[in-house]
């Protein structure tokens, strides 16, 4: 196994992107406590985020948390103008970058000694080029692994920058809590600490077999790589999503069955485009919510043959949303998210025609085709006439 000697990956991530876009085009706001988005939080500058408020809060909470709070509404065209500004930048910096997403990448700086000095000076410059060129603050973390470079910029966040010496990787890795580590999310964590564990010392302490017995044999093995570093992951180039997704805050109100319908078929009509324009087929359908009690729930179906005809994949989400509707309808939601995983290179597998169950015969699929020549527009589906369909963010290619 190939493992760096050096320092040599940086993680480099805007701090509160969107909201940093508005602090810099709008003077007035620098040094305010900044919301971007009304009903639900889209960003948060670091001065309202020291009141309580967080990304996906609801409107209402955010405000009552930090009534002093300014918000503005969003603007899509500039943040993604914004990105590919700042990935000019990467990009004049080493030809070996892994955008994660419009404001986060990885780089890689080996071999660039001669020509542009040590990794640390590199990720000084590269943080000095994106405050003056396209006027936002960075954090850069410089590690040997891409975990630990992004753990790094984590820890020096906001507007920060943190080398982790080799020689002191676990010295520093050790002593941060277990939600450092990727994969340890609110469900994970609870069994840790329920277990008195809450450092990533003590998680490296357990032991591998220990863990695969409290997690499962996946977490287990992954968090104890994890916990000592062990993450011999190279800066992937050619990196494409291992899946794609979207989701719609959806406020607290009730919402009947054919508006989560509607919301639903918009969630699928836009992800099925995303899936061609890619040239990707996708076998599994993902069905994320969140309920108004604040618990979560996740539903999926892999279908028999890889496919991107929206039809198919809608049918196959409205089953999901069918089988949770009784938790729905108890508790009321206020989340819907779907993702299309288990992706293919829709030249290495045969596309069939999708067929109807119940008649055999096969679908149209010229729905699609007409969408995807003419723009979103072109058709529309009757349910959603009239709708709002929520904000289409920013993204990197699929």
């Amino acid at each position: 196994m190939f493992v760096r000697a050096t320092a040599t990956i940086l993680h480099a991530d805007l701090d509160s992107f969107y909201a940093s876009v508005e602090q810099r085009d709008d003077p007035r706001l620098r040094g305010e406590p900044v919301i971007v988005g009304g009903g639900v939080v889209l960003a948060a500058s670091y001065e309202a985020k020291a009141y309580g408020v967080r990304t996906a809060m609801g409107g209402r909470q955010a405000r009552a948390l930090c009534p002093r709070a300014i918000v503005v509404p969003p603007r899509m065209s500039a943040y993604s103008d914004a990105s590919k500004a700042v990935f000019a930048v990467f990009k004049d910096t080493t030809p070996l970058v892994e955008g994660l997403s419009i404001d986060e990448a990885f780089l890689d700086v080996s071999g660039l000694w001669r020509i542009a000095g040590t990794p640390l000076e590199i990720a000084t410059k590269l943080r000095g080029e994106v405050a003056s060129r396209v006027g936002l603050p960075i954090t850069v973390g410089v590690a040997r692994t891409k975990f630990l470079a992004k753990v790094a910029s984590g820890v020096a966040k906001p507007d920060g920058l943190l080398l982790v010496d080799p020689e002191a990787e676990l010295t520093f890795l050790h002593p941060l809590p277990i939600e450092r580590l990727w994969g340890v999310g609110t469900v994970t964590a609870a069994k840790l600490h329920a277990l008195g564990v809450h450092t990533v010392g003590e998680v490296a302490g357990l032991g591998e077999a220990a863990l695969v017995s409290i997690l499962g044999r996946a977490t287990g093995r992954h968090l104890h790589a994890l916990a000592h570093n062990h993450d011999p992951r190279h800066v992937d180039t050619g990196h494409r999503r291992r899946s794609i997704g979207s989701q719609r805050a959806l406020g607290r109100r009730q919402r009947s069955t054919e508006e989560l319908d509607a919301i639903l078929a918009g969630i699928i009509d836009r992800l099925g485009r995303r899936l061609r324009a890619a040239h990707r087929v996708c076998r599994t359908v993902v069905l994320r919510m969140r309920f108004a009690d604040f618990t979560r729930a996740t539903r999926s179906h892999t279908v028999a043959e890889a496919t991107d005809h929206t039809e198919t994949l809608l049918a196959t989400a409205r089953i999901l949303l069918a089988d949770a509707l009784p938790k729905i309808t108890a508790d009321g939601i206020t989340l819907l998210g779907v993702s299309f995983t288990n992706l293919q290179d829709d030249r290495s597998v045969q596309l069939a025609l999708p067929f109807d169950q119940q008649s055999g015969r096969a679908l149209d699929t010229t729905l699609d085709s007409v969408r995807d020549r003419f723009g979103s527009a072109s058709i529309t589906r009757a349910a959603l006439l009239g709708r709002d369909q929520g904000l289409s963010v920013p993204l990197l290619p699929d």
